[in-house]
Formats: C-alpha cells, structure tokens, sequence
C-alpha cells in the first residue's frame, strides 16, 4: 500500500489526514462497521480508528491513540466510548484486508473495482487540488456518488460530530465485494443496508461497503 510506504500530508491551514479506509459497511444485524487509517496526519502521528454502530444507534470508537489525537478530535460528540486498544491492519492481498481490535472486532474484507468506480477514479486522478477544495464540486460529486453506487445519501462537506467544518476528498474508491465480521465475539451477520441510514454529525455511512483512498480537512470555529 503506497499510502503505508510514503505517506504524504497535504498542505493547508487546517488540521488535516490523509490514508485509507472503509467509509462505511453495514451488516444484516444492524451493526455499522468504519474503518480510518491515516497515515498522516496534522495533529500527531499516524493512528487507526475503527468506528462501531451498534443496532440500537449507540457508537464506539476504537482508536490506536488518545482520542485528542485520532478521529474523537472531531467526531467524538455523540459516541458513547472511545477506547484505546491495538488495532492491526494486514493486507493479505492486494485486495484482501484484515482488521483487528483487540478484544473487540475482528473484520475481513476483499474489493474490487466496478464501471463506475473506475470512471470517478479516472476522473479524480484529474482534478488539480483547488478543484478538490471547490465547495460546488464536492457538493456535485456527492451527488453522482449518491445516484450511481447505490449506497444512499453522500456528503463530502459539512459539519463533524463536534460542530467543526470538514472537507472530504476520497481520490479512489473500490466496492467492499464481500465482508464478515465478528464485534465483541458474535457474528455480525452478512452486509445489508440498513433501514435508516447511519450518520455522525454530516458524514453519512455508506448503504454499502465502501473503500477509499485521500484526505480530509477539518477547520475550526474561529
């Protein structure tokens, strides 16, 4: 993974990430899976966050570093636990991915590419950084991905859990062709989408697995 052997943080003023992950994957049971592997990042070093929603909506982090220092920094608000725990991520493939919390979730994962993921993917590798950082087309891009990869409501902007604006720049994408997943020792059951659509603060969790390279940009309240 070339995210792994060269990070790269990109420039700006706010507090910014940069890595891989799983945007979102929900399961039969009700449980909400996200995966966050920043590789860089502006505020300390690089950390995992797995993201949990349980079936009755309550929401767990599991992060490899203090929460000040991982994604609680800015989704934090609303997530009843945030713990501290070793989290490994192998690649057992190019396109196989395995996902441990300790203790708490062990998640397996194969992608592949699609027609329409490669199209925003060719698109994508165009885009200079001020188009990536133009409100309209993040605004316009969420709407694509919403009305062509199934996967319900997309935002690409907003406000995080904890009140403060976000851009998001998912540079690649590929679908989470089949998953498993055991949460605090019990099979999660297979991926379906939910009958609400999950969300903390603006960011939606995806209807359907989804895997993403780029970066994101959190500013502040001034």
């Amino acid at each position: 993974m070339e995210s792994e052997r060269h990070p790269l943080l990109p420039p700006g003023s706010e507090e910014r990430v940069a890595g891989y992950g799983v945007m979102g994957q929900p399961f039969a049971s009700g449980h909400v899976l996200g995966l966050r592997r920043w590789t860089a990042s502006s505020v300390g070093e690089q950390f995992t966050s797995i993201w949990h929603r349980e079936p009755d909506g309550t929401w767990h982090f599991y992060e490899s570093a203090q929460p000040q220092f991982a994604c609680s920094r800015w989704f934090g608000h609303g997530v009843q636990e945030s713990v501290v725990v070793p989290i490994d991520v192998t690649w057992d493939g190019p396109a196989q991915l395995h996902v441990t919390a300790e203790g708490r979730v062990d998640w397996h994962l194969t992608l592949s590419a699609s027609p329409m993921t490669r199209v925003m993917n060719a698109m994508g590798a165009l885009m200079p950084m001020a188009v990536w950082r133009s409100t309209p087309m993040l605004n316009a891009m969420g709407a694509m991905a919403s009305a062509t990869l199934g996967v319900g409501k997309v935002s690409m902007r907003g406000l995080t859990a904890n009140g403060l604006p976000f851009e998001a720049n998912p540079l690649r994408i590929w679908r989470v062709v089949s998953t498993a997943a055991t949460i605090d020792g019990a099979d999660a059951g297979p991926p379906a989408p939910l009958s609400e659509q999950a969300r903390l603060g603006d960011f939606w969790m995806p209807q359907r697995g989804i895997f993403a390279m780029g970066r994101v940009f959190v500013g502040t309240t001034g």
